[in-house]
């Protein structure tokens, strides 16, 4: 695990570098030219009072392909935390998604795989991969307002009241996600999912990720996240507030 985070920061410093080098020739938006996007927002919190000391690092990479019929979409985020000389997180999440726009009008289909591990929530390994249908009811270059839903196969091992526990069940993952750019100068960003266990009733997932994006450049913003996280199995949850920069390159 600490290999693998510790790939992931080099990673992401490599893509900062590279973007910080050609960000005097990125573009504000996909066109007709324009079939990829890269973005890498480190974003964190810091307080020091009486003798504590709290801290919060969000570190998230994305890389996008987005054709004609077809997008492709990479995201890696590594969250850690401690308080005094506590760990508060460790949690590492990897999610490849893709659509396919092709059938009814406003309709397309998606399919997913992600992968999660999390001191927070107490989940050592979780595996998440399945497809589903998307309906989007503002899809205009300013306003996106989407709904999905699908069914995903879980493989899960999880920490329970101090003990292990290793199971698999299918669940249905109904998804809102909205975008919206104000002059291509503000951005606000959300996305929501209610995943529910389909042969356990208490046994559901909710995952919220919000951005404001306040842009200095066409490669640079200015960024504060909000982020909910609870896995209901596990009692596990967060609340997370972050702010920070987000760099980014269309070509």
């Amino acid at each position: 695990m600490k290999f693998k985070i510790k790939l992931t920061y080099y990673v992401t410093c490599v893509l900062l570098f590279a973007l910080l080098g050609s960000a005097y020739s990125a573009s504000a938006q996909y066109n007709d030219s324009t079939f990829y996007h890269v973005s890498f927002a480190p974003t964190g919190s810091i307080n020091k009072a009486n003798g504590n000391t709290a801290y919060l690092l969000n570190n998230n990479l994305k890389f996008n392909i987005r054709k004609k019929v077809i997008s492709f979409n990479f995201t890696n985020t590594w969250i850690y935390g401690r308080q005094n000389v506590g760990l508060t997180n460790n949690d590492y999440s990897s999610f490849v998604d893709f659509n396919v726009y092709k059938g009814p009008e406003h309709f397309y289909y998606w399919g997913l795989l992600n992968y999660n591990t999390s001191y927070s929530l107490k989940i050592n390994n979780q595996l998440l991969a399945g497809g589903g249908l998307a309906y989007n009811i503002i899809d205009k270059p300013n306003a996106y307002l989407n709904l999905s839903d699908g069914i995903l196969y879980d493989a899960s091992d999880l920490m329970i009241d101090g003990n292990r526990s290793v199971y698999h069940t299918y669940r249905n993952s109904l998804r809102l996600a909205m975008k919206f750019n104000i002059n291509n100068l503000v951005t606000f960003e959300s996305s929501t999912f209610l995943q529910n266990s389909l042969d356990r009733r208490y046994d559901y997932i909710i995952r919220s990720a919000s951005s404001l994006q306040f842009k200095l450049r066409s490669w640079i913003s200015v960024s504060s996240s909000l982020n909910y996280n609870r896995q209901n199995r596990t009692g596990g949850e967060n609340l997370l507030f972050t702010y920070g920069l987000n760099f980014e390159k269309y070509f």
